[in-house]
């Protein structure tokens, strides 16, 4: 009897002592896990499923496998762009399966949820998929870092170069849901401040394949622009019925203002062509992003686009403050993450601000015609860069509680 309290009580005492010790630091159960909880399925796959997970993968593996002596692991689900089902699998892998981090999140209503739950769990949540500008303002969370874009510096990109080529009048095809609200609303703030005009909108259901007849009322509005505030496969669709209508070709501009490589890539060039986009990366921009574009390419047989790319630095750079941070616990990484410069393929002098926005330049470029693209994937020509102390919202205008005024 008194060897099996001794026993219990020596277990007792290294429990306890684990728990101090996870407290003071090292790592919390032994593992370092990361979930990326993506759409697997559905129409933003192409922007995020299985290229999320490997670009993960990817940069786990370039990281060493380990962090302060214990293993990463990924693991992954498909949240079916249902909220109901995407909060559900964060709140499990968070307090069952012991998930430090969620990666990707797109579909911004998710990401929005999903922040809130890492903030309820004291731990991480990075948006790489998402774009609604709301995820650092008044929807930010100490616990979350949206990564690679967002709708106000997608705004700001179309905005400069559009009512720079005197385009003025704007109508807007709007996705019906949190991003394409976003998207228009920061568009449209944009518009207003430099001078630009809204001549009307219409919202459409994200899961719609048939655009005609909003199609057909934004080309009755004779505005210069027509600007699609969507994404997926609706978005694309989109642009092919708006070919047809012959809009694009005459006086009215067709403006993706969220495009995506797989799209261009979806569409070709004689439907693309002229599109004019902002992006965070371009796998042929220079030496660095061609060298992690050709070892992308080998997994998925395609090239990477600024989800993936950034889905993989923010990875590294969760890895590289958990291993200055001496912990996994989340307080200490984010304060890491925050403090720690970025300076990959990715971005040069990036850096997360204080409402978990990562700044970093932003690209504007244009798809080319077909008769200028000379190899597969080749498909942007570059029309301008906005310095990152540009390309996002100042935190002067921000609506994000954690940012002092």
């Amino acid at each position: 009897m008194r060897g099996l309290v001794a026993g219990g009580l020596a277990a007792c005492a290294l429990a306890m002592a684990s728990a101090a010790s996870a407290q003071q630091g090292g790592i919390s159960d032994g593992v370092v896990r990361i979930g990326v909880l993506t759409d697997m399925s559905g129409q933003f796959s192409h922007e995020s499923g299985r290229g999320s997970v490997t670009a993960i993968q990817m940069a786990v593996e370039d990281f060493g496998g380990r962090v302060l002596g214990a293993p990463i692991e990924v693991i992954s689900s498909d949240h079916q762009n249902r909220p109901d089902v995407a909060l559900g699998r964060a709140r499990e892998w968070y307090a069952v399966q012991k998930v430090d981090m969620i990666a990707n999140l797109i579909n911004s209503a998710i990401a929005i949820g999903v922040a809130d739950v890492a903030k309820e769990r004291d731990r991480i949540a990075i948006v790489n998929g998402s774009g609604s500008s709301r995820l650092t303002g008044d929807a930010c969370t100490p616990n979350s870092i949206h990564y690679a874009y967002d709708t106000y510096a997608l705004a700001n990109g179309a905005a400069r170069g559009l009512l720079g080529q005197g385009l003025d009048t704007w109508f807007f095809l709007t996705a019906d849901y949190a991003f394409g609200h976003s998207l228009e609303a920061d568009t449209t703030a944009i518009l207003k401040a430099r001078n630009g005009r809204v001549v009307g909108s219409i919202r459409y259901p994200i899961e719609t394949n048939d655009h005609s007849s909003f199609l057909l009322r934004a080309q009755d509005s004779k505005a210069k622009v027509i600007a699609i505030a969507g994404s997926g496969t609706s978005f694309v669709n989109a642009v092919k019925s708006a070919r047809e209508f012959g809009i694009g070709t005459g006086n009215q501009r067709v403006a993706g203002l969220l495009v995506w490589d797989t799209d261009v890539h979806a569409l070709g060039l004689e439907v693309a062509q002229g599109l004019l986009l902002t992006t965070a990366f371009y796998w042929d921009r220079d030496d660095r992003t061609r060298a992690w574009a050709r070892r992308f390419f080998e997994r998925m047989k395609r090239m990477p686009h600024m989800g993936d790319a950034g889905d993989y630095s923010s990875t590294m750079h969760y890895l590289r403050a958990i291993q200055a941070a001496g912990t996994d616990a989340a307080g200490p990484v984010m304060a890491k993450m925050k403090e720690m410069p970025i300076n990959d393929f990715f971005a040069t002098n990036g850096r997360i601000r204080e409402d978990g926005r990562m700044v970093h330049d932003m690209y504007v470029y244009e798809v080319k015609r077909p008769s200028e693209s000379k190899y597969p994937w080749d498909y942007y020509r570059l029309r301008g860069t906005i310095p990152a102390s540009e390309a996002f919202r100042p935190l002067s205008e921000s609506a994000c509680p954690l940012v002092k005024k």
